[in-house]
C-alpha cells in the first residue's frame, strides 16, 4: 500500500487532474491511498468568503460563492463530458455541496461574527469539493474508487484551525477505515489538511497541512512509501523562484528535508517527515507535470552522503535582542524568558546567547507585542525588523572544513546580525537584511553549488 498525495497545482484544471488520474492508474497493483488538496487558489477563496461574511458585506459574499460554484461546476463537466450519468449526479454533489455552504455562510453573514470552529468548517469545503469530483473522475476512468471521509480517521485537538493530530487515534481508525473503502475498489481517494475533534467538530492542520495528512496517513497504515506530487522536479538546491541555476537533489535525509521545510522551502510542509520518521517510510517529492522524472528520495541518514545539500530562507523575521546584566551568573534567567514566549505562543526558530544577551529570530507573521512588554518588565528589548534569514543545509556540515568562511567571503558588503549552527550539525543559519536577502542566497549558491569551488574537507 502506498499513499499519494496532490497538491493543489496537481488539481487545478482538468489538464492536471487528467495526469494525476493517469498516474494513480499506474499505481493501482501497490494499492494506492489518493490524498488531494483542493483546486489551486481556492483555498485563498475560502478564506476570502470568511473574511467578507464576518464583515456582512453579503455581495461580495454572494458573487465570491458564486465563482466557487461556477468553477467546480464548469471543472466537473470538462471532466465528465463523455459520461452523462456522472456528469450529472457530480454536479448534483457539487450543488448540494455549495447549496450547504450558502446557508452556512449566510447565516455567518447575519450575525456578523466567525468563530474559529465556524472558520474551520468554511475553509475545508475545497478539500471536500475537489475530493468528491475526482473520485468521479476516476471512476469515469474505469478506475473503481472507494472515497473517505478524512474526518472520520483525522483526529486533532479542539485548535480549530491548527488542529494538532492526535496520533493514537489516527493510528487506531485509519487502517479500518481504508479497509472499509477499499472493499470492491481498485484505489481509494480522501482530503487532506481537512479533520475533527473527538467531538466531531470540524478542524483543519493548517495552511499547506495536506502534505502532513498524506504522511500521517502513510504512518497510520503502514504504506510502503508516501509519494508528495507537487510542480516541481523534486526538492532542489534552491528556491528556483529566486535562484537561477538550481540543481534537482536526488535523496537527502529525513532530517535534511525536516530542516529545508522548517527554514522556509517550499516544497512539503514542515511537519511532513516527522510521521514518517516514526515509521521510517520513503518519501518521494514528485512533479506531475513530469512523471517520468525521479524527483527527490528521502531517506534515513544512512543511506546518504554528507555534504551540502539546500539553500532555504525566511523572507521576513523578526531579530529580538534581549540585553540585562541579571542573567550574569543567575540560574532560571533563560526559564523566564522561554516561558513568555510559551505562554504567548510565540514560536521561535535561531537562538544566540552571550553573558548578558540572547539574539532569537521568528516569523514576523507572529504578534509579539506582548512578548516585548514583559520582557521589558526586567531586560532591555530591542526588535530588529525587516530581516531574512538563510539556512545552509546539509549532513554533517560541521566537518566540512571552511564552510562556514566560505560561505560569508561570498556575501561581499551584505551585513549579517546574527549566525546559528545548529546542534544537529545539519545547518548554519544566518540574519541579513530582508532587501539583500536575493543577491545574499544567489551569490552563497553560486559560490557553492555553481562555481565547483566548495568540496568535502577542503
Amino acid at each position: 500500500m502506498i499513499v499519494m498525495k496532490f497538491g493543489g497545482t496537481s488539481v487545478a484544471n482538468y489538464e492536471a487532474i487528467t495526469r494525476s488520474v493517469s498516474i494513480v492508474e499506474s499505481r493501482l497493483a501497490e494499492k494506492p491511498i489518493v490524498v488531494v488538496s483542493a483546486l489551486s487558489k481556492v483555498t485563498d477563496l475560502l478564506y476570502r468568503i470568511s473574511d467578507s461574511a464576518t464583515a456582512g458585506d453579503r455581495q461580495s459574499v454572494e458573487e465570491l460563492l458564486g465563482e466557487l460554484r461556477r468553477r467546480h461546476i464548469s471543472l466537473v463537466n470538462e471532466l465528465l463530458a463523455d459520461n452523462e450519468p456522472l456528469c450529472v449526479q457530480a454536479c448534483a454533489k457539487v450543488d448540494e455541496i455549495c447549496d450547504g455552504l450558502d446557508s452556512f455562510v449566510g447565516a455567518v453573514c447575519a450575525l456578523g461574527e466567525l468563530t474559529d470552529r465556524s472558520k474551520a468548517k468554511i475553509i475545508s469545503h475545497g478539500e471536500w469539493l475537489s475530493s468528491n469530483i475526482i473520485c468521479y473522475a476516476m471512476n469515469a476512468r474505469g478506475i473503481r474508487t472507494g472515497f473517505i471521509d478524512a474526518r472520520m480517521m483525522m483526529k486533532t485537538t479542539d485548535d480549530y484551525l491548527k488542529g494538532e493530530p492526535l496520533v493514537g487515534e489516527i493510528v487506531k481508525n485509519a487502517p479500518e477505515t481504508v479497509a472499509k473503502a477499499y472493499e470492491g475498489a481498485d484505489a481509494v481517494i480522501t482530503q487532506g489538511f481537512i479533520a475533527s475533534t473527538m467531538k466531531g467538530e470540524p478542524s483543519v492542520l493548517g495552511r499547506g497541512g495536506s502534505d502532513y495528512s498524506a504522511s500521517l496517513i502513510g504512518m497510520a497504515v503502514d504504506a510502503e512509501r508516501i509519494e508528495i506530487w507537487t510542480d516541481v522536479d523534486g526538492v532542489r538546491t534552491a528556491d528556483p523562484r529566486m535562484v537561477k541555476n538550481t540543481r534537482s537533489i536526488d535523496r537527502i535525509s529525513f532530517e535534511e528535508a525536516a530542516e529545508m521545510a522548517h527554514f522556509g522551502a517550499k516544497v512539503l510542509h514542515p511537519l511532513t517527515i516527522e510521521p514518517a520518521v516514526m515509521k521510517n517510510i520513503p518519501v518521494y517529492v514528485l512533479n506531475s507535470m513530469n512523471p517520468e522524472g525521479a524527483g527527490t528520495a528521502i531517506l534515513q541518514s544512512d543511506s546518504i552522503e554528507d555534504g551540502v545539500k539546500s539553500i532555504s530562507f525566511k523572507e521576513n523575521i523578526l531579530l529580538l535582542n534581549i540585553f540585562s546584566t541579571r542573567m550574569i551568573n543567575v540560574s532560571g534567567f533563560l526559564k523566564r524568558v522561554f516561558e513568555i514566549f510559551s505562554e504567548n505562543k510565540v514560536s521561535v526558530d535561531l537562538i544566540s546567547t552571550s553573558e548578558a544577551n540572547i539574539s532569537l529570530t521568528m516569523d514576523a507573521s507572529q504578534n509579539i507585542d506582548k512578548v516585548v512588554r514583559e520582557l521589558s518588565e526586567f531586560a532591555e528589548v530591542g526588535v530588529d525588523t525587516d530581516k531574512s534569514q538563510v539556512s545552509i543545509i546539509g549532513k554533517n556540515i560541521v566537518n566540512l572544513r571552511g564552510l562556514l568562511r566560505q560561505a560569508m567571503s561570498s556575501l561581499g558588503g551584505s551585513n549579517v546580525y546574527m549566525i546559528s549552527q545548529g546542534a544537529s550539525f545539519v545547518n548554519i543559519s544566518f540574519v541579513v537584511d530582508r532587501a539583500s536577502l536575493s543577491d545574499v542566497v544567489n551569490e552563497v549558491h553560486k559560490y557553492l553549488f555553481e562555481a565547483e569551488r566548495y568540496e568535502s574537507g577542503n
